[in-house]
């Protein structure tokens, strides 16, 4: 049924700043309040509540919203399915049924999309490219798995307790990037709201976005590794409307290291 994330929404106090930070950060110019990348749009939308500030909605891609309502309602999501004032529809799942994180269903083919054009001045290696992965902190991992895995059918690729970082990871993949859900062990199980929380955007050369970002004073924390194998990372603390952000990219040093050993 879904075949990768159409949008993401983060709500924010002010589309001009925002607007502005984001150019910033992912080295690329806005329709408007939005930025499209290689698998997903990045919408920005004013919010009335600074205290709502942040990542605020997830919407799915589907080839047939129509067989998406039906499969939905036969896996007991309740749906309200509202016209786009175009030839597509939206269908969105009641926040009953989703622990109070904000997901709907969109209309979207497979095919690619031109991302938005690049700052003046900036390299494509050095820009943002894709999403890797969205974060759900959610109370209740089994419930997550459930929703994510049962009901909108995304595969469960990872489910990793790390009792050293204090947390337990599930991965549901969603087109080629992650949803992400993280639950904290000392919180223990409980039966509060899921919360959309932070993003993770890949990025072909780490060290140049790196360098880019830090010129351009977004404040950036040092490189290090990542914990996934072969990946270099860094935490944008500025810039991103209240959503925590990480940028990744492969380590070349430690790719060329795997190819070596590989072909020895």
């Amino acid at each position: 049924m879904i075949h990768g994330l159409d949008h993401i929404v983060l709500a924010v106090p002010s589309l001009d700043a925002a607007a502005a930070g984001y150019r910033l950060l992912l080295g690329r110019h806005a329709d408007a309040a939005s930025f499209q990348l290689a698998n997903v749009r990045l919408d920005l939308r004013n919010l009335d509540e600074p205290a709502a500030e942040g990542l605020s909605a997830l919407a799915f891609a589907v080839a047939d919203v129509e067989k998406a309502r039906r499969l939905l309602q036969q896996r007991a999501l309740s749906v309200t399915q509202s016209d786009t004032g175009d030839t597509s529809s939206v269908l969105q799942i009641a926040s009953a049924a989703t622990h109070g994180a904000a997901i709907s269903i969109v209309a979207r083919s497979h095919e690619a999309v031109a991302r938005s054009p690049l700052l003046a001045g900036t390299d494509e290696a050095g820009a943002v490219a894709s999403l890797d992965h969205v974060v759900i902190r959610s109370p209740n991992p089994e419930r997550a798995v459930a929703l994510y895995a049962g009901r909108l059918g995304l595969s469960l690729r990872l489910d990793r307790t790390e009792p050293e970082w204090g947390v337990r990871l599930l991965f549901f993949r969603c087109g080629d990037l992650i949803i992400e859900v993280a639950h904290d062990l000392k919180g223990g199980i409980g039966d509060g709201p899921d919360r959309l929380w932070g993003l993770s955007w890949r990025v072909p050369d780490i060290a140049m976005a790196h360098a880019r970002l830090r010129a351009a004073r977004v404040d950036v924390s040092d490189l290090r590794v990542g914990r996934r194998p072969h990946t270099r990372v860094f935490t944008a603390r500025s810039h991103t409307a209240g959503a925590p952000t990480l940028m990744i990219g492969p380590d070349p040093q430690s790719r060329t290291l795997a190819e070596v050993s590989g072909s020895a």
